[in-house]
């Protein structure tokens, strides 16, 4: 991820393509997003212009017909002038079809809505994002060593493990308090969370650099050029309180769309860089947060660190583009919303997937002779609700049998190892479904 080149502004464009040619350019019907796409001058350079016109002079048009759709942000850059985003038309679609799926009442799979297994997809979105968020600052180990060390609650190894345990912590510890006003000190104690037992310092956890540290920048990892220089540490205590006044909906004047709030609000801290470590983590939670607190749902179950791993020179180039272009921080919102659209279709890809090998399992099973209906429809109960409880005497109820053939029926489904056993109070026979009922399955149909 190199430097960016400045592109023209608007004055320097015109004065590059003449008086002459002015008229042409304004009069030629050029779009704030070419092609339908919010280009930044680094690609559109590199594009064939429409007409007759040179790429300077397609620059032009595509600035002045943006200027007229700017609308100011509350975030000033470290010299005061303040960032501005354009409610470019594929700004509104994503934003429309972000609050039909992620906050609208839409039919989904009760694999989400069932509050028996609402909290599974939970707890395996949390521990998605806790890995890849803090993969994308350096953490390495695999997925696998990562998440069976959050199910196991075991110690983390090394510096790593614990960077992804904070997160999974830190991402809990937000849903405590959406919903409410965002304080400073939340940021902070944010903030702490993430670094414990990560710093060389441990003193710098949970506050702001000082006036008398150097301050952190951000710097390509290959040619070790600075990337972004962020405010000077004096400013940092006041711009921590007008972003958590903005988080709040104190700033700006008028509506701003929740869904924009939350991108600004993670480019805002990221921008501000206020911590010795642990920004770009913060910044993502942040905008959980916000989106959870403003209705977002869905947001609940996805990962957007994912994506954002998937692609992480465009995430950097979206922090670029916005800061080179005049303070344009629409180039980061239009990224983050196709971030935030792949990562909900990812979800749902996930689910009919899910869906579907629940269904193959299940014709699978009604073609062994060894299980009767009863069992079947207990199976089929059990790999939508995991985790679910099963006691003889429900079973008995629920098909109508005598004791003896409902006992019959659970102890025969314990014996191929599809449900645990317990005894309760050292009486009480109760049925556990197995978490990997799924995979037993699969392997007892596949052995006979």
């Amino acid at each position: 991820m190199k430097p960016l080149p400045k592109p023209p502004t608007f004055s320097e464009a015109l004065e590059r393509v003449g008086t002459d040619r002015i008229s042409a350019i304004l009069q030629s019907g050029i779009t704030a997003t070419p092609r339908g796409k919010y280009y930044h001058w680094e690609k559109l350079r590199h594009l064939k212009p429409p007409s007759d016109l040179s790429a300077e002079e397609w620059w032009a048009g595509v600035k002045f017909a943006r200027m007229s759709m700017q609308r100011a942000l509350p975030l000033p850059d470290a010299s005061g002038d303040q960032f501005t985003f354009a409610m470019v038309d594929p700004v509104q679609e994503m934003l429309h079809k972000i609050d039909q799926q992620a906050a609208g009442k839409i039919a989904i799979s009760d694999q989400i809505t069932n509050p028996e297994t609402r909290d599974r997809y939970i707890f395996s979105s949390l521990v998605e994002e806790a890995i890849t968020s803090s993969q994308l600052e350096g953490a390495s180990t695999t997925r696998q060593v990562a998440a069976n060390m959050i199910r196991s609650g075991r110690r983390p190894k090394d510096k790593s493990e614990q960077m992804i345990l904070n997160n999974y912590i830190a991402n809990r510890h937000i849903r405590t308090f959406t919903g409410r006003k965002l304080a400073p000190s939340d940021v902070l104690e944010l903030q702490k969370i993430l670094t414990i037992d990560t710093l060389d310092d441990p003193n710098c956890a949970g506050r702001l650099q000082t006036p008398n540290e150097e301050r952190v920048v951000v710097v390509d990892e290959a040619s070790h050029q600075v990337l972004h220089t962020p405010p000077p540490a004096d400013q940092l205590e006041w711009r921590l309180k007008e972003m958590c006044r903005f988080a709040n909906g104190e700033t700006p004047k008028g509506f701003l769309h929740p869904i924009i709030r939350a991108i600004m609000l993670h480019f805002w801290l990221a921008y501000d860089h206020p911590f010795i470590d642990g920004n770009g983590r913060t910044a993502r939670a942040l905008f959980y947060w916000s989106m959870i607190s403003s209705g977002y749902w869905l947001v609940d179950y996805v990962s957007i660190s994912t994506i954002l791993k998937t692609a992480y020179a465009q995430y950097g180039n979206s922090y670029q583009y916005a800061e080179s272009d005049e303070n344009d921080a629409t180039y980061f919102i239009v990224y983050q919303l196709e971030v935030l659209l792949k990562a909900i279709a990812q979800l749902e890809e996930h689910i009919e997937n899910k869906v579907e090998q629940i269904q193959s399992l299940e014709n699978r099973l009604r073609g062994r002779t060894y299980f009767n209906h009863r069992q079947l429809a207990l199976l089929s109960h059990a790999l939508r609700h995991l985790d679910s409880h099963y006691l003889i005497k429900s079973h008995q109820r629920s098909h109508g049998v005598a004791y003896g053939t409902a006992r019959s029926d659970l102890m025969t489904l314990a014996d191929h190892k599809l449900l645990e056993s317990r005894r309760i109070g050292g009486k009480t026979l109760v049925f556990l479904s197995p978490p990997d009922l799924d995979a037993r399955i699969e392997a007892l149909t596949q052995s006979s």
